[in-house]
């Protein structure tokens, strides 16, 4: 295994050396595999040998010449050497010597792009992102989402396929569609962020590596799009979130809501940065989306304790969330922000609208809000069925435990 600091730059090298065969030599889908050699050749190597004094230009030279050997065992396989020739120019096939000297441009950011084609699944844009630009290998995207290794490899192979299939540049989009691809990369990382710090399966509350790498990818595109306000804004909220993780869990594993937390646990530094993010992004005016959920996590950190939480203010960011988007979520926090400023009859008339909504009453998030606002009512047999009813929804063994506590601790007394 490859020790810390280069596990680390292997990290930041795979987008910039994949995107260095891709943009010379097209062929993403076979470049990536050449590319994924490439890493698991020097996770062998450098540890016993050293990194190289230019491990970049070690990694290009490595995954080239294997770029080479695919794309011929391809060609001789399939017999299309005149087809090839004649619609494909020689220089796509071949590799560039070992002694070129490889580009310098880093193209991590049409890389992003690329991977969040809208041609392809969430599912799919997510696995390709953390292979691709992430550098993670197929067992750890499998084990980080608990399905098999066979499954996630289908799942990458067809989405490199599709990638291959579209035809599609290796540029960046211009105009209205680089808008929306803009969009869909921002969605992806805010998915493995999310999957990471609220796992919504199996036996862990969060997974860290995913919320990490999460934050790894978002600083990548902070960096690459320094003048972006959503950029800004979906980072900080990684930031502002992810500061609260030390205290979401007990001894045992056990949920802990934000109300009950020990915020002296909250990592100060990275409040601090996402504060300060969130508040020079906001200074420019016209927030969007990932923007004002930045500003909620930041009021919510910024109060000493649960009591000293600012809720007018949430409300307040949070219809303005409501303007912006038709997003259940929204709406169902929106309720919760409204009950703590109105009482808790008015965040059950809330949640009233959403009962039709499949998108959110299917899922135990909208029994589990139900639920506490009847118990702030006072509506403890409500409640309690409410609790249960979350529970029997959750796929989270943490958030099971967590309901069925709550709903236990309604069922005798006062």
């Amino acid at each position: 295994m490859p020790d810390i600091q280069a596990e680390d730059l292997l990290r930041q090298l795979a987008p910039q050396v994949l995107g260095a065969l891709v943009r010379r030599y097209g062929h993403f889908d076979t470049a990536e595999d050449a590319v994924q050699e490439a890493l698991l050749a020097a996770a062998t190597q450098w540890p016993a040998e050293g990194i190289p004094g230019n491990p970049r230009g070690w990694l290009i030279t490595v995954a080239s010449r294997r770029l080479t050997d695919l794309l011929r065992a391809e060609r001789a396989r399939q017999h299309r050497e005149e087809t090839v020739a004649r619609q494909i120019p020689l220089g796509e096939w071949l590799a560039p010597a070992a002694d070129a000297p490889p580009a310098e441009r880093d193209d991590t950011l049409i890389l992003l792009f690329m991977c969040c084609h809208p041609s392809l699944s969430p599912a799919s844009q997510i696995a390709l992102t953390l292979r691709a630009v992430g550098g993670l290998s197929t067992t750890e995207i499998a084990r980080a989402f608990l399905v098999p290794e066979a499954t996630m490899t289908r799942r990458i192979t067809r989405a490199k396929q599709a990638i291959k299939d579209s035809g599609i540049p290796f540029a960046m989009p211009a105009g209205p569609e680089r808008v929306q691809r803009l969009a869909a990369v921002l969605h992806v990382l805010y998915l493995i962020f999310t999957e990471g710090y609220a796992a919504t399966s199996g036996p862990g509350l969060v997974r860290a590596d995913l919320s990490a790498e999460a934050i790894r990818l978002a600083r990548i595109l902070r960096r690459l799009m320094p003048d972006d306000g959503e950029v800004a804004g979906l980072l900080a909220l990684m930031l502002l979130t992810d500061a609260r993780r030390p205290a979401r869990a007990g001894p045992g594993g056990e949920l802990i809501p934000m109300a009950e937390q020990d915020r002296s646990r909250w990592d100060a530094d990275m409040i601090a940065e996402g504060v300060t993010l969130i508040t020079g992004t906001l200074s420019r005016g016209s927030p969007g989306p990932y923007q004002l959920q930045a500003a909620v996590a930041a009021v919510h950190d910024e109060a000493a304790t649960a009591a000293d939480t600012d809720w007018p203010q949430i409300a307040a960011l949070y219809e303005l969330l409501l303007q912006a988007s038709d997003n259940p979520v929204v709406a169902l926090n929106h309720a919760v922000a409204v009950a703590m400023v109105r009482g808790p009859r008015a965040g059950l008339d809330l949640l009233e609208s959403l009962k039709a909504d499949h998108r959110i009453a299917a899922g135990h998030r909208f029994h589990a809000v139900r639920a506490h606002l009847l118990e702030m009512a006072g509506d403890r047999d409500a409640a309690r069925r409410g609790y249960l009813a979350a529970a029997g929804r959750a796929a989270s063994l943490p958030h099971q435990r967590y309901l069925h506590a709550q709903a236990d601790r309604l069922t005798d007394g006062p």
